[in-house]
């Protein structure tokens, strides 16, 4: 059963990308934008004041190639990079960078189970093996022997991903920095999110007294999503 949300127009919307926006793709490469979607974020940053953001470990730029200008900011890379608002400038916290011995055993790692992918992020990498399950385990114990003395970084799970990120950089943290900001400011959040990286989201937008939804359990996956969100755009108020 759908939560007691805040009045729409009280409210700000912050939106995973994979799994919740957009459908799981065999590579990062191969997500699709189903038709459509964009108006109805369009239409969405209307009703709430432009407070419509993604929130997401994919870089910043690759939802603006995705989605243009249909949100209103962006928390890339679990919030190592955010642009809060469309003409604005992206900003970077200080973060340590990767080692390059790191991203060469990555390299590798990828090279020798073909269907593997090394994805690149500015500070810090992920290692997708969706096409080959079967390494899973064998890349996070490389990776885990990688970052056994690091006090600077650690290792996330993600959809058939294990991804190397900076210490204190989540998507709670993401959320919480949106929030400081106008059109966000005053307004109480609602979070959607998918896998474990989002519980982060969830935890910080309940702390700041909005509401965490859980896809999984509301929406079935990113089209159910999708539906529910059209709706809310249609009829101008939270569905049930």
């Amino acid at each position: 059963m759908m939560p007691a949300l805040p009045a729409i127009e009280r409210a700000a919307l912050l939106l995973d990308l994979d799994g919740t926006l957009l459908d799981i793709a065999p590579t990062p490469d191969a997500v699709m934008v189903p038709p459509g979607l964009p108006d109805v974020l369009r239409t969405l940053r209307g009703l709430l004041g432009d407070a419509v953001a993604v929130v997401t470990g994919r870089p910043v730029e690759t939802v603006e190639r995705l989605l243009g200008d249909a949100v209103y900011a962006v928390a890339g890379e679990h919030g190592g990079a955010i642009r809060y608002s469309p003409s604005g400038r992206l900003e970077r916290p200080p973060l340590p960078p990767v080692p390059d011995a790191w991203l060469e055993v990555a390299e590798r790692l990828a090279a020798a189970h073909p269907g593997a992918l090394l994805e690149r992020k500015a500070r810090g990498f992920a290692l997708h093996y969706r096409a080959v399950p079967s390494v899973g385990l064998l890349f996070r114990e490389r990776l885990m022997e990688l970052l056994k003395d690091s006090a600077e970084f650690e290792l996330l799970a993600g959809h058939m991903i294990w991804e190397v990120r900076p210490r204190g950089i989540n998507k709670g943290k993401a959320v919480t920095d949106l929030m400081e900001r106008a059109p966000f400011r005053g307004r109480l959040p609602v979070f959607i999110g998918d896998d474990e990286t989002d519980k982060d989201g969830i935890a910080a937008v309940q702390s700041l007294g909005g509401t965490g939804l859980w896809v999984p359990d509301l929406f079935g996956d990113a089209a159910g999503v999708r539906v529910w969100l059209r709706d809310v755009a249609t009829n101008r108020q939270w569905g049930g």
